[in-house]
């Protein structure tokens, strides 16, 4: 786990570039503690940071081949290195040292762009070849690390794994990209490859990025995608048995470490699953990290947790954050994360990131799950409607059925806690088209209007939002309701839920890794049923089966998960409220004029509550406090 940079063009001879990258690798010296290094031509200058995972004494960046002619600087790991290795030296190459780093090199010099095909991992990387004058980047398959970039009017690209980075060069300025601000109005993320800094793009998952130095456009093409071509010749058993294969082998790839590897560990069926599985592939030693709330059972999963950890035989871990510890964080949480926070899941995460990197280097967790196995609560939402409609117009959207009305009530209780928000999506709207319907579920703006300015919220316009959405969500290839929400949720919700992931790993230098986003695992489960993924409504229900055995039956039943939520309203009355107040009552944001002033303050004072509304404010304000007002 690292942190890249640098330029390439005509850039690079105009300006004290070396200089720039200097400074571009100190902002993210938390991304990689243990070595820097940098390397120059006449057209590149690239910047490295090193955590040192894998052959940490000979495993240093920038890479070259012997001759020069490739220069390689790389994020991340290549789980299937070894084997890579292995197959290489069969065929006459010949290694210098023992990293994946140098398995990469030599894939590129070997295949080209075509070494995309045949790795394995987790990654963002660039690589300089001399012999065609070329920039050639790559991001993974599902956006796990960060590429940022910008090109210059002359052409030249600067590229970085954090946009702060981007912001060390003098002709790179911060400007809100208003498109991108109403997609976070709405979704709380930006779709695509926006941010919501105008002029910087991010490469998406599974792409690759190349640019001649010549003034030749860059030329961005996609290397992965999942298709959703349904396998309906095999049997339930078939799936599970393949599942537990797959799952295993996902495991003992990322548990490869030349240092100490630990577990993130929720008391949810995910992050129990890894933590099951590599504890009793790592062995005596392997540690397990969790954090509660000290505010009552209803913020607190540690039972759980404790439970999962005692039965896999891992060492427990658990951290206690308090309010106090919210408000000091909060505005450092926002600078790592580089654009405003979807939500206060972030803070726990970052104490759990930190505690673990106390007794770790490596960690594992259990992001992606939802997405690939269908967790989240509002697909059982999204299909309760849709049993409705199938019933009562007797309609087929979906080709057949894959939830029946009389299968999905035994489901039905899981959504106790979600009552608010199926009266909200059954006020208007309901039996619209299944875009239409996702849309209205996925949608927070507006929890956000009344408290924008009415200039701002003039600049809103919900029907582009909308066509963006209608692009990614109407995937071609399948007409399962499921398949696309997931497919949606993959594509959008879950690169931003990475960011915060590496952003709160990568803040105390700790490698994240997720191995339930093991691109074979994901491209198997999108060949299931849907009807078996989601049979009757169950969420997860596939992945459930397939670790039966492995987890105790209180986590394969629990209908109570709580994905970590904060006590904000507990602490409201203490010094949390006078921290807010502070911030969004303060001369500057006044000046700035972006929130509706009297609706802000009835939130504050007469309702005593700290929603989505205020979190919203909040984390608007002091993202441009700190890239804006500073710069």
């Amino acid at each position: 786990m690292c942190g890249i940079c640098g330029f390439f063009g005509p850039q690079v001879l105009k300006t004290d570039t070396r200089a720039i990258v200097e400074k571009m690798m100190t902002v993210l010296s938390h991304r990689g503690p243990d070595d820097l290094g940098m390397s120059k031509g006449d057209d590149y200058v690239f910047g490295h940071r090193r955590l040192s995972i894998i052959d940490i004494e000979h495993g240093k960046q920038p890479m070259q081949t012997e001759d020069g002619s490739i220069t390689l600087i790389f994020n991340g790991e290549i789980y299937n290195y070894l084997e890579l290795r292995q197959e290489m030296i069969r065929a006459g190459v010949r290694f210098r040292t023992f990293s994946d780093t140098e398995v990469l090199l030599r894939l590129y010099q070997n295949h080209g762009k075509e070494c995309l095909s045949k790795i394995n991992g987790m990654f963002a990387f660039a690589i300089y070849d001399k012999r065609k004058k070329e920039l050639f980047a790559a991001r993974d398959h599902f956006g796990i690390k960060p590429f940022y970039y910008y090109q210059f009017p002359d052409g030249s690209i600067g590229f970085a794994s954090e946009i702060k980075a981007l912001f060390q060069h003098p002709d790179i300025k911060p400007v809100i990209n208003q498109t991108a601000l109403n997609e976070y109005l709405t979704f709380q993320f930006c779709l695509g490859e926006k941010t919501l800094f105008k002029g910087i793009q991010k490469l998406e998952p599974g792409c690759f990025l190349v640019k001649q130095v010549s003034d030749s456009p860059i030329k961005i093409d996609k290397y992965w995608n999942i298709s959703f071509d349904v396998d309906t010749h095999h049997t339930e058993e078939y799936f599970i048995d393949k599942l537990q294969m797959l799952l295993q082998r996902s495991i003992e790839g990322q548990l490869r470490s030349d240092v100490p590897v630990g577990g993130y560990l929720s008391g949810g069926v995910d992050s129990s699953t890894v933590v099951a599985l590599a504890s009793n592939i790592y062995g005596n030693g392997f540690k397990s990290f969790t954090g509660k709330f000290g505010e009552g059972p209803e913020y607190d999963e540690s039972g759980y947790a404790r439970k999962v950890a005692q039965e896999s035989g891992s060492e427990y871990f658990e951290v206690i954050p308090t309010a106090n510890d919210f408000i000091e964080c909060l505005p450092k949480l926002i600078y790592h994360m580089d654009e405003p926070a979807a939500g206060p899941g972030l803070f726990p995460q970052y104490l759990v990131s930190k505690l673990a990197k106390k007794h770790v280097t490596v960690v594992l967790g259990g992001q992606g799950g939802d997405e690939i196995f269908g967790g989240y609560a509002r697909y059982l939402v999204a299909y309760l409607e849709q049993c409705l409609k199938g019933g009562i117009y007797e309609t087929q959207e979906e080709g057949q059925h894959i939830v029946t009305l009389s299968s999905i009530i035994p489901n039905l209780s899981i959504l106790k806690q979600y009552v608010p928000l199926i009266q909200s999506f059954w006020k208007d709207g309901v039996f619209d088209s299944m875009d239409e319907r996702y849309f209205r579920l996925i949608d927070r703006s507006h929890n956000l209007k009344n408290i924008l300015h009415s200039d701002v919220w003039a600049e809103y316009n919900r029907d582009d939002v909308f066509s963006q959405f209608q692009t990614i969500f109407n995937r071609p290839d399948t007409q399962s309701y499921f398949n696309k929400m997931t497919h949606f949720d993959q594509q959008t919700l879950l690169p931003a839920l990475l960011q915060v992931e590496d952003r709160v790993s990568m803040a105390v230098s700790l490698e994240s890794r997720v191995p339930l986003l093991d691109p074979r695992l994901a491209e198997f489960v999108a060949h299931i049923p849907p009807n078996l993924k989601f049979q009757g409504g169950s969420t997860k229900y596939l992945l459930k089966k397939a670790v039966g055995t492995l987890l105790p039956e209180q986590i394969i039943n629990r209908k109570d998960k709580m994905g970590f939520p904060v006590p904000l309203n507990e602490w409201w009355d203490g010094p949390l409220r006078e921290f807010v107040s502070d911030i969004l009552f303060s001369k500057t944001c006044q000046e700035r004029g972006m929130f509706n002033n009297q609706e802000l303050m009835s939130l504050i004072k007469d309702e005593g509550k700290f929603g989505r509304q205020l979190w919203g404010a909040l984390c608007l304000e002091l993202w441009q406090r700190e890239f804006f007002d500073a710069s």
